[in-house]
């Protein structure tokens, strides 16, 4: 177990430096003029070359990787090219924006996903239709279609829910509560409906299986078949499903925080990728691959611990 996880974090961390490392060089041969982009369209030819030479990006791109690969193992990631910052200034706030949404839309999809897995896999008909139904519905609407009606009916319509804006949860749990409903209801529809049905595919198949009606024939209550042996040899297929819904969820975050005015990482990914910021851009990136990388190393452990089986692999 503890060679397999040293693997896996080795792997990780060597993943998440190849992610970083093309960032870098895809980022920097995309064209931009960071020079240009700082100083305005206004500015002569001069000022710019000048500026470029500041900022350090008129140099080669494996001479400009090094330094900032450098800075960043020592935990400096620059300052942004528009605000002369250090990027992680004022980061705290969006990141607790972001992770607030994510973060909640992932405990709904968990609890609500494993709730309708269970009904539709146990015999609730209608519950299985309505499953389906809304797999359907998830995968074929836009999440920021979702987040505009749910705006107009209860935020505009019925004034149920404000309409735009943070409030931290330190300075009020029910208002930051009241903030994240429409945003999270938003986020989580269509992965809620996905990892419910694919949540129900392993329960059934596990619930067919020849050990469970070995089981069941020799008594054993249907509660005791449910919560020991089925749901524990579903989970792997029904995890995997959450940490893709996490990915999702996490890139598709930025059109709903354009839609509900949430400052969060994505509305500062899109500031940045228009500006051409690269320094930001970096860190972002550095950012998000960390968290799916770590999602899916927690995913794969929690099956190893579910599933001995899978610790062989």
């Amino acid at each position: 177990m503890t060679k397999i996880l040293i693997r896996r974090l080795g792997s990780a961390v060597v993943l998440w430096a190849a992610v970083a490392t093309v960032a870098f060089f895809l980022t920097g041969a995309g064209g931009s003029d960071p020079g240009r982009n700082v100083l305005g369209p206004s500015a002569t030819d001069a000022a710019v070359a000048e500026m470029n030479r500041d900022l350090g990006v008129d140099r080669p791109l494996p001479a400009q990787f090094a330094e900032w690969a450098g800075q960043a193992l020592r935990g400096d990631l620059g300052r942004s090219y528009l605000s002369d910052r250090p990027v992680v200034e004022g980061l705290g706030q969006r990141l607790s924006v972001t992770l607030s949404l994510v973060g909640l839309s992932l405990l709904v999809v968990v609890g609500l996903s494993l709730l309708l897995a269970v009904l539709a896999a146990t015999g609730r008909a209608g519950v299985d239709r309505a499953v389906q139904s809304l797999s359907l519905i998830g995968h074929a609407v836009p999440g920021y279609l979702i987040a505009l009606l749910l705006l107009a009916v209860f935020a505009v319509e019925f004034r149920i829910f404000p309409a735009f804006g943070y409030v931290p949860f330190t300075d009020s749990p029910g208002r930051w509560l009241g903030a994240m409903t429409l945003p999270v209801a938003a986020v989580a529809l269509g992965s809620v409906a996905g990892a419910a049905l694919q949540g129900r595919g392993a329960l059934i198949d596990v619930l067919d299986a020849d050990y469970v009606r070995t089981l069941r024939s020799r008594g054993v209550s249907s509660r005791s078949l449910l919560l020991r042996h089925a749901l524990r040899n579903a989970a792997p297929p029904w995890l995997t499903s959450l940490s893709l819904a996490f990915v999702a969820m996490l890139g598709g975050t930025f059109m709903v925080e354009k839609v509900f005015a949430l400052q969060g990482l994505g509305t500062l990914a899109v500031e940045a990728t228009l500006a051409g910021d690269r320094p930001v851009i970096m860190m972002l990136i550095l950012l998000t691959s960390g968290m799916v990388i770590l999602v899916n190393l927690l995913t794969d452990l929690a099956q190893m611990w579910l599933v001995p089986k899978a610790r062989t692999t």
